[in-house]
């Protein structure tokens, strides 16, 4: 039975497109290396430009999607920053390498799959090297010579903060940072290590003077020790010495006595036996008698003698104990005395240190509290000086106010008068003159009160009855005056003031010369008299 070709290529095509899909799913299934971050970028679920994976896979889809990967290696960047201003103005050399890579916190690998896809290793250091750069000198600025030098861990812990900080915008992070060396060009730091070693030598040099002073201590109370046991050694030694030569001299003064005794006995027992010997034998007794004084007088004469020898050399061992304890003592005192002087030395260098820096203290404070007892001065001149032009403003104000006051009052009362005047406008200068006469009055005689005045020339109409008593009379009478005045000061050559007026010429060509009327002189009658013209 044949089989139809129709479910055959069924069964193979079903074959081979499944066998394309899987071939497309095997193909397309990517496995990320532990050293290196897989990027997904294309059609990305979310707002994220990319999606990272750092071990493990995923599947890209064909046509939506594509990869790359990125390498986690170390790269290592040496800096060779130089002249970076510290905080005290001073310009420092802090060569360094650092050690950096791509993160693989998620969020920094995002950043760096945005910023660093593609790029070369090459590209990457130079991008990282200019922003450890500028952190390295921002950090230095914040930072004094001393604590760059000294505090190394707070120095580091900065650097690693702001560089990791800037470096995670771009997706790297700091794996480790070696500061090389730090110099500067002006010394300051070689400076502060000879301060340093000085201070230690100095230290090194006084704890060597204390010891040296300790051991000469212990050096001379031993040696004062070993003399002191020598000495007693010695007098126990002269002690037994002189013990044993008093019980010789003891046992010998026995033996001869009971030798004395025994020749007695025998004397007397020959003294009996034989009678007729007994003048030999006192003979002999006194010879054995003598012999015997003799005898120990010698013995006792050789005892005294070696009793002054041991006290001579008793006294002679004494007096060199005495000397080398002497000597001992001489040059522990020195001693002493030296490492007193080396730590007197060290405490007064101190104390000279302590008293500087005290004294600068002092005069910082003693300064800062200069300027700001000024500052306060100036202010409360300041504020003196604005309390004074403010009542000084203010007094003027007040004047100003009440001279406008009066001004204005004045011009009230001057057009009231011009009101009341009415038509007779030429009256109103009368009567301010007449207002003002009194002060004029007074003016005129403190002007002359201080004068010797001889005569008095009067100016008179001579008409009694043209009513010269009432007002408008003097005024007449002294507008009448005025042309004999002008001509007496014409005469005079004296030039009158322009309130005075000027009289009109009325002489004539060929005419003869009016003669002015002459002023009248009260005379001591009362009567008038001509005064003279010069």
């Amino acid at each position: 039975m044949d089989v139809s070709p129709g479910p055959l290529m069924l069964v193979v095509s079903v074959v081979l497109i499944f066998s394309f899909f899987l071939a497309i799913l095997v193909l397309q299934y990517k496995r990320c290396p532990s050293n290196r971050v897989l990027v997904v970028y294309g059609k990305i679920a979310g707002q994220r430009a990319a999606r990272c994976i750092h071990g493990g896979g995923t599947f890209v889809i064909p046509l939506l999607q594509s990869y790359a990967y990125m390498s986690l290696e170390p790269m290592t960047i040496d800096i060779e920053l130089s002249k970076a201003l510290s905080k005290k103005n001073i310009r420092v050399n802090v060569p360094s390498t650092f050690t950096i890579g791509i993160s693989t916190v998620p969020e920094i690998m995002n950043n760096a799959a945005e910023r660093l896809l593609g790029l070369d290793e090459h590209q990457v250091s130079g991008q990282a090297r200019d922003i450890i750069l500028g952190q390295m000198r921002l950090v230095i600025a914040t930072l004094s010579i001393e604590e760059i030098n000294q505090d190394r861990e707070k120095f580091l812990d900065l650097v690693n903060k702001n560089v990791n900080f800037e470096l995670n915008k771009i997706g790297l992070e700091m794996i480790n940072v070696n500061i090389r060396d730090i110099t500067d060009e002006s010394g300051y730091i070689e400076a502060l290590g000879q301060r340093a070693a000085s201070e230690a030598v100095n230290t090194a040099r006084v704890e060597v003077a204390h010891a040296d002073r300790q051991g000469a201590i212990g050096s001379a109370t031993a040696k004062r020790e070993m003399d002191v046991e020598g000495a007693e050694q010695e007098a126990q030694s002269v002690t037994g010495i002189k013990t044993a030569e008093r019980d010789q001299r003891i046992s010998v003064a026995e033996l001869e006595a009971a030798g004395v005794a025994g020749e007695a006995e025998s004397l007397r027992k020959q003294e009996v036996a034989v009678a007729e010997q007994s003048a030999l034998t006192a003979v002999g007794r006194t010879k054995a008698e003598a012999h015997q004084r003799v005898e120990s007088a010698e013995y006792e004469a050789a005892a005294v003698k070696g009793e002054n020898e041991s006290r001579a050399k008793i006294a002679d061992y004494n007096a060199g104990l005495s000397q080398r304890e002497a000597e001992a003592k001489r040059r522990g005192e020195v001693a002493l005395a030296e490492a007193a002087r080396d730590v007197l030395r060290a405490q007064k260098e101190e104390e000279i240190a302590r008293l500087e820096k005290i004294q600068i203290a002092q005069q910082t404070v003693e300064r800062q509290k200069i300027e700001i007892e000024a500052d306060a001065e100036a202010e409360r001149l300041r504020r003196i000086a604005a309390g004074e032009a403010d009542a000084t403003l203010a007094r003027y104000q007040a004047e100003a106010d009440g001279i406008r006051k009066v001004l204005e009052a004045k011009a009230s009362g001057y057009e009231h008068l011009m009101k009341v005047c009415g038509e007779r406008t030429d009256l109103v200068p009368a009567l301010l003159l007449i207002e003002q006469l009194p002060g004029l009055v007074a003016e005129q005689v403190k002007a002359i009160q201080n004068l010797k005045i001889d005569k008095i020339t009067v100016w008179d109409s001579g008409n009694p009855a043209s009513g010269g008593a009432s007002t408008a009379g003097f005024l007449k009478g002294l507008i009448g005056s005025l042309p004999p005045v002008h001509e007496l000061a014409r005469q005079a050559g004296i030039e009158l003031p322009e309130v005075l007026g000027e009289v009109a010429d009325t002489r004539h060509a060929g005419a003869d010369e009016q003669a002015p009327k002459r002023p009248r002189d009260t005379g001591p009658d009362g009567g008038q008299e001509a005064a003279p013209t010069a």
